[in-house]
């Protein structure tokens, strides 16, 4: 595993360019580790060197403030699947590492529904209202790096969506990208901007509703959806959106009649199929979401994402030996098609094996490829491996993997 080379005698240049090629690809933890050793080795080899220490903080800034909103997303990701108490544990991470007041204030927002049971009601943490910056200074200031993470935005949408959002104009990119990296306030400014300089039929209501939403602003997001709906019955993105907010204020009557009796168009699709499920989940109806969901795989087929729901659901009713065989069933489909196996779901399994008192070579190597398979992860599965080399008496691995949890190098090898 040449990544974890962390005690060889190379110098802080190469750990840096190391540090690099992992924040190209998005493993920002892994840079991390490489420019804080980088640093270290700067420190010892080139004292003095004030240029080269100022450019590896920074970039030490930048790779934890980036690793901060990917432990958020993923946080996002197991709340919505009912694993809170991973959901809590990524959110304390993501507020270890991050020094922007801005997403420190989303962060206590999500631990308070992490915490109310993921029902996302206003727990009383308000939302800073930052000084906001003007649709026409942003503009100004658009790069390159905003050109390509708008049309990298743009490459995951369908054909029709991408032309379309390509023919609203700069204010519409510098909300869209403003929305996608979590700059709410500014999102709402120029998409409402948007909003004015393109026809009345445009998709922008639906990213302007997703940007009230992330500010719990949810009468505006309902006023937007309405007529949305009108010109776009068959919006599973709206749909979705229009879920979330009725979860978030308690309506989940509402949110299930309201996917029953959505155009038959889509009726059956898995996206609707699951939101159907989730519904019944969020209101504490677990039984019936357990009973959808097996109806869904049997009337339907197998489906991965109502696969992982049913597990997710199985473990809230406290199932854990039909979850963890439905995990493993998962998995084995994956290998069976050749499919990359969802790192979540390969850490699901593993946590829930270890739950059961497994400490196997078969689960030390799940937890050794979430290293390389999940970067944002990275110092939780050093635990569990340092755990699982605890447990078989093998000390010295113990011991190396809990220095790489730490984010320490071994200072007496060089």
């Amino acid at each position: 595993m040449g990544f974890l080379k962390l005690f060889s005698g190379k110098g802080p240049e190469e750990y840096e360019q190391k540090g690099d090629s992992f924040c190209k690809i998005g493993e920002y933890g892994a840079a991390k580790l490489e420019y804080e050793t980088a640093l270290d080795r700067a420190g010892k080899r080139r004292p003095g060197d004030k240029g080269l220490e100022d450019r590896l903080r920074v970039k030490i800034l930048d790779s934890r403030e980036a690793l901060a909103l990917q432990h958020k997303q993923n946080a996002e990701l197991l709340r919505e699947l009912g694993d809170h108490e991973g959901a809590s544990e990524l959110v304390d991470l993501a507020l270890e590492l991050t020094g922007d007041p801005e997403l420190a204030a989303c962060l206590e927002q999500l631990r308070s529904r992490v915490q109310d049971g993921t029902t996302g009601k206003d727990m009383g943490v308000p939302l800073p209202h930052p000084e906001e910056e003007t649709v026409e200074a942003r503009e100004c200031h658009i790069d390159t790096d905003e050109d390509e993470y708008f049309t990298a935005l743009c490459g995951a949408l369908a054909e029709e969506t991408q032309e379309a959002y390509y023919g609203y104009g700069d204010a519409f990119r510098t909300g869209y990208v403003a929305l996608n990296r979590g700059g709410y306030e500014l999102a709402v400014t120029a998409l409402s901007r948007a909003l004015k300089d393109n026809p009345p039929d445009s998709m922008i209501p639906l990213e302007l509703a997703t940007a009230y939403l992330n500010l719990e602003r949810y009468e505006e997001v309902f006023a937007l959806l309405e007529g949305f709906f009108k010109d776009h019955p068959c919006s599973i993105h709206g749909y979705h959106t229009l879920c979330e907010t009725l979860w978030a204020v308690g309506r989940f009557d509402e949110a299930r009649e309201r996917l029953f009796s959505c155009p038959g168009e889509i009726a059956g699709l898995p996206p609707i199929l699951h939101l159907k499920g989730e519904s019944l989940g969020r209101s504490g109806r677990h039984q019936e979401a357990e009973s959808f969901y097996r109806g869904v795989l049997q009337s339907h087929g197998w489906d991965e994402s109502i696969a992982m729901s049913l597990a997710a659901t199985c473990e809230s009713l406290g199932k854990k030996e039909e979850a963890l065989a439905l995990y493993s069933e998962i998995m084995a489909k994956c290998r069976g098609c050749g499919a990359r196996i969802n790192p979540l779901v390969k850490q699901k399994y593993a946590d829930s094996s270890m739950e059961r008192g497994d400490h196997s070579v078969q689960i030390l190597e799940i937890y050794l490829s979430l290293i390389d398979d999940d970067p944002a992860g990275r110092g939780s599965h050093f635990r569990k491996v340092e755990q699982i080399y605890t447990a078989m008496g093998n000390e010295r691995e113990a011991r190396r993997y809990r220095l790489f949890a730490n984010g320490l190098s071994d200072r007496s090898t060089d």
